[in-house]
């Protein structure tokens, strides 16, 4: 592998969605050891802006999706006049494809074939190398390949105030051992029954001594399930539900012990400050998306979901294959993710 010439400008093209962005950060990083005189430029959208805001050695570009024509045409302006060297175009979806013409770059580089629609070939002009079975967070980091540079060893070092941190310790209070739930996934066939939650929090507090707090968003969908994992436990967490932004939920990740949820971004939020996560997959295969540090706590149902609704083994299905039907996530059970939490609970004793 032969590094490129020294570059002066390299734009980062990926908007969405909060997980994805966490992946592209250990990207950033090496970009930013490889080529550290380049001004690094990141097209990415408002929320996930919130997520990286005080992120060292990159101006972020905010699209705001929401706006319609105006968001394209924001994004537009800013970039007017710029001439980048290298534009690392990560995400196939066609609103992103349109998006990436309003970066003038000398080179354009997407995905491979194998995982490239929308027309994501029209736009681009080099391809990294096709490979199966990685997890999402490799195939961002690929994207390096073509300037000639190898991966760093995979960190995030994701900003977060000394005020949000205090914040996290007057909620998570220290010398307690503390289950995290962030039960609301942006697809909702992978959410989980929120009587589940509950007794997997009911065992956690009564078989185990842990304190439990539910997390999320101030959102409609978060509040609602919320209060309906409340009303299925017999003991009393603390809700924490809309009282959390973006930066203090990292903050009170870092402080937690694990964090319980399904493939969602605060799984990878929270992998990203090391803290243990048990992940419910039968929706998505966590090879490919699950918390990308460590997946020994995971509850894989994907294989026996792969059998159900589409007659075949998960090896058989095309990598990356949602399986986003109703009823999916009921192939996760309870016995197996209390199975799960207490081999970390004995793990963290150790």
């Amino acid at each position: 592998m032969q590094k490129s010439a020294p570059l002066r400008s390299i734009c980062l093209l990926r908007t969405s969605a909060l997980g994805d962005v966490t992946h592209v950060v250990p990207l950033l990083h090496t970009l930013r050891k490889g080529f550290p005189d380049a001004h690094i430029t990141w097209i990415i959208g408002k929320l996930e802006q919130r997520l990286l805001a005080g992120m060292e050695g990159v101006e972020f570009v905010v699209f705001d999706k929401s706006r319609g024509l105006d968001g394209f045409r924001k994004v537009r302006r800013t970039l007017h006049g710029q001439r980048f060297d290298a534009l690392l175009h990560m995400q196939v979806a066609l609103r992103s494809n349109l998006l990436s013409l309003a970066v003038h770059s000398d080179r354009r580089i997407g995905y491979d074939h194998a995982r490239s629609k929308d027309l994501h070939g029209c736009f681009v002009r080099e391809r990294i190398a096709a490979s199966r079975h990685q997890h999402v967070l490799d195939a961002m980091g690929s994207f390096v390949s073509p300037l000639g540079l190898e991966s760093l060893p995979v960190y995030w070092d994701l900003p977060v105030a000394e005020a949000d941190h205090a914040w996290a310790a007057t909620q998570l209070h220290t010398g307690q051992r503390w289950l995290l739930i962030n039960a609301v996934s942006s697809h909702a066939l992978r959410n989980w029954r929120a009587e589940r939650y509950a007794a997997v929090a009911d065992h956690a507090i009564t078989a185990l001594g842990w304190r439990v707090a539910l997390t999320g968003g101030p959102g409609p969908h978060e509040r609602a399930l919320g209060d309906a994992i409340l009303g299925s436990m017999r003991e009393t967490p603390l809700d924490l539900i809309g009282r959390d932004t973006l930066k203090r939920a990292l903050a009170l990740y870092a402080r937690a012990d694990a964090l319980l949820t399904p493939d969602s971004g605060p799984m990878h939020m929270a992998n990203a400050m090391g803290t243990p996560v048990l992940g419910l997959h039968a929706a998505s295969n966590p090879d490919r998306s699950g918390p990308y540090s460590d997946r020994r706590w995971c509850v894989n149902a994907y294989p026996e979901a792969a059998r159900k609704y589409r007659h075949c083994e998960a090896y058989e299905l095309r990598w990356g294959s949602k399986l986003e039907y109703p009823g999916v996530m009921d192939l996760v059970t309870v016995d197996a993710v209390v199975e799960r939490l207490e081999a970390l609970a004995q793990s963290l004793s150790e």
